[in-house]
C-alpha cells in the first residue's frame, strides 16, 4: 500500500505527453499480444507503437475480408493520450482497404458500450475501440469487436495476433491512405434508445438525485446528454478531460489508474455519498461502473452485481424462467446464493466478458457480470442491448433500483446479507515475474497437493470453468466454506489472488495466507 493512495498525483508523476507521442513513432520492442480484452502496452516501452497499430489494423482488415464482413466498421476511442494517434493510424489503414469507417459525428470520444450498441443495431458490421480501459495514462490499447458486438473470442484474437506479428517487422510497408470516414451519431443512437433497457420514467418521477463522475473518460458527453434528453436529476460532478488524468486520485500502489472500483481512486466521489441519492462513475472507455450510496459508500462490485441480479430477476424484468445468469468464477458466492434462491440457472465462466456474448445474443443469459465491475443485461423485451460491458447502463440501473424500491443499492445489499449471510471477499494484486506467470498459467489440478484450506477439506481444484469447460488461465481451489483463485494479469506484470470466506474476515485472511503457501 502506497502512503500516497487516495491523494492527487504530484506533477512529477504525470506522464510527459510529448515524450509519449514521440515514442509512439519509434520501432516496437515487443510483439502484438491480445490478453483478456485486446492488446495493451505503452510507447515508452515500445509495446504500443504506430507499428503495432498498423499491423493489428491490417490483420483486422484481412480478417474482415476472409469472413465476408462487408458492413460498416465502427471506430471508437477513449481519452487516453495514445488513443488519439492510434485512432488516426488505424483509420488510415482501413481507408486504404476502402472500408466504410464510421466515427463519432462530433469527432468526440466513444464508450465501448456505445460501440457495441452500434454494431448490434447494424447487422453485418463490426468495430474497434482504442482504449487500455482503466490502465495508467501512459498506456494504449486496441480491442476488436466482431459482428456479435462483444469482445472477440480467442479463436479470432489468436488469428489476428498471429497475422499482426508476421506484419510487425515490416509494418512500414502496410498501405495507408487519407482518412475516408462517415459520421455516426453514437450519442443519440445510444442515449435515445435507453428507455428500452432502463425504466427512465421511474427515475424521473422519483426525482432520484444522481451524481455522475466520468473520471475524465469517454462518458462525459453521454451523461450530459442523458440528463438533458431524459430530464433526469443527474449532475455531472466533473467534466474535465485531460490525458494526464491529473485530477484522478492515486490507486493503492501510488499509480494513476482510473479504476472506478478502487476506494482510493474513488475517494473524491465517496465524499459526495450524502449529497446524492446515488453517485456513479465510469472508467475511461465506460465499460466499468462504480456505485456510491449513502448507505454503504463505494459498493464492492460483487455486492452490486448481486443486487442487480436479484432486482432484475426478482420481478423487475419479465425474461422467462429459462433465462440464466452469467458470472465469472472469481465473482462472489453471494451471486450463487441469489441465483439459487431465485431458482435461476447459473453459468460460471473464466474471466473475460467474451464468454457471455453468445448467451446475451441468443437470450439464454439475461445478465453477465464480472467481479471487476463490468456487466451488461438484456433489453426489457429480452433482446440484446450491449454484448460488451456497459458502465453507463449499470450506473443508471442503480438509479432505477433506488426509484423503484425506495432504497439505495447499499441498503438493498444489506437485506440480501440478512437473508443469505455476508461473505467476506478480497482481491490482492502482487508482482510476478515471467517464469512464475507461465507456471501459474500451466497449472493442472494434480499440481495442487494440499488437501485442506483454512481448516476445511478441499472439495474441488479447477483449472477449467464449470459453466463452459474453458481454461481459466490459473487455478481455483474450493471448500464448503470458501475458496481462492489465482491468475496472472493479461496486461500487467502482476498476478491476482481472489479469495472469499463464508465464515468472516479472520477466516478470509487465513485462506489468503494459505493460498500463498500453496501457490509457492
Amino acid at each position: 500500500m502506497s502512503p500516497t493512495a487516495g491523494t492527487r498525483p504530484d506533477p512529477s508523476q504525470l506522464v510527459d505527453l510529448d515524450e509519449l507521442h514521440a515514442a509512439y513513432h519509434r520501432p516496437p520492442t515487443g510483439p502484438v499480444s491480445f490478453g483478456t480484452s485486446g492488446h495493451r502496452g505503452t510507447s515508452l516501452k515500445g509495446t504500443f507503437t504506430e507499428a503495432h497499430v498498423l499491423a493489428i489494423s491490417e490483420a483486422i482488415a484481412r480478417h474482415r475480408s476472409e469472413q465476408g464482413i462487408t458492413g460498416p466498421l465502427f471506430v471508437a476511442r477513449d481519452t487516453h493520450a495514445l488513443s488519439e494517434p492510434a485512432f488516426h493510424t488505424a483509420i488510415s489503414v482501413f481507408s486504404a482497404h476502402g472500408i466504410d469507417v464510421r466515427i463519432d459525428a462530433e469527432n468526440g470520444y466513444t464508450p465501448t458500450p456505445a460501440l457495441s450498441h452500434a454494431i448490434l443495431t447494424h447487422p453485418g458490421s463490426d468495430g474497434i475501440v482504442l482504449t487500455p480501459s482503466h490502465n495508467p495514462p501512459e498506456d494504449g490499447g486496441y480491442k476488436y469487436n466482431p459482428p456479435s458486438g462483444g469482445p472477440a473470442g480467442t479463436d479470432i484474437t489468436k488469428q489476428v495476433e498471429a497475422v499482426a506479428n508476421e506484419l510487425l517487422e515490416d509494418a512500414g510497408s502496410i498501405a495507408t491512405a487519407d482518412a475516408q470516414t462517415t459520421p455516426h451519431d453514437y450519442v443519440s443512437a445510444y442515449v435515445d434508445d435507453l428507455a428500452n433497457v432502463i425504466d427512465l420514467d421511474a427515475i424521473r418521477e422519483a426525482n432520484v438525485h444522481i451524481g455522475a463522475h466520468p473520471l475524465g473518460g469517454a462518458s462525459v458527453a453521454y451523461f450530459k446528454a442523458i440528463a438533458e434528453r431524459h430530464k433526469l436529476n443527474l449532475e455531472v460532478v466533473s467534466d474535465e478531460v485531460d490525458p494526464t488524468f491529473r485530477f484522478v486520485p492515486l490507486d493503492h500502489d501510488g499509480k494513476i489508474r482510473m479504476d472506478c472500483s478502487s476506494p482510493y481512486v474513488m475517494s473524491g466521489l465517496i465524499e459526495y455519498r450524502d449529497r446524492f441519492d446515488v453517485a456513479v462513475a465510469c472508467d475511461p472507455d465506460a465499460d466499468r461502473h462504480g456505485i456510491v450510496t449513502p448507505t454503504s459508500g463505494l459498493m464492492n462490485p460483487n455486492h452490486y452485481l448481486a443486487v442487480a441480479i436479484h432486482y432484475l430477476f426478482g420481478g423487475a424484468r419479465d425474461w422467462g424462467q429459462d433465462v440464466g445468469i452469467g458470472k465469472t468464477l472469481v465473482s462472489s458466492t453471494m451471486i450463487d446464493l441469489v441465483a439459487r434462491d431465485l431458482g435461476r440457472r447459473l453459468v460460471e465462466v473464466p474471466v473475460g466478458f467474451k464468454w457471455f456474448v453468445d448467451g446475451l445474443i441468443d437470450g439464454t443469459l439475461g445478465f453477465g457480470g464480472e467481479e471487476s465491475a463490468g456487466a451488461s443485461f438484456l433489453r426489457k423485451d429480452g433482446s440484446p442491448w450491449s454484448t460488451d460491458k456497459d458502465g453507463i447502463l449499470l450506473a443508471l440501473l442503480a438509479a432505477e433500483i433506488t426509484a423503484k424500491t425506495g432504497k439505495d443499492p447499499g441498503a438493498y445489499y444489506e437485506e440480501l446479507t440478512a437473508r443469505h449471510g455476508a461473505p467476506a471477499y478480497k482481491r490482492v494484486d502482487s508482482p510476478i515475474d515471467a517464469e512464475r506467470k507461465q507456471k501459474l498459467l500451466e497449472l493442472e489440478p494434480d499440481d495442487i497437493t494440499a488437501t485442506t484450506l483454512a481448516g476445511d477439506e478441499i472439495t474441488a481444484v479447477l483449472t477449467k470453468a464449470p459453466g463452459n469447460d474453458a481454461p481459466i488461465g490459473g487455478v481455483k481451489v474450493v471448500t464448503d466454506s470458501g475458496w481462492f483463485a489465482a491468475r496472472p494479469s493479461g496486461t500487467e506484470d502482476i498476478y491476482k489472488l481472489y479469495a472469499e470466506s463464508l465464515k468472516g474476515e479472520e477466516h478470509l485472511h487465513q485462506i489468503i495466507d494459505e493460498a500463498r503457501e500453496i501457490l509457492g
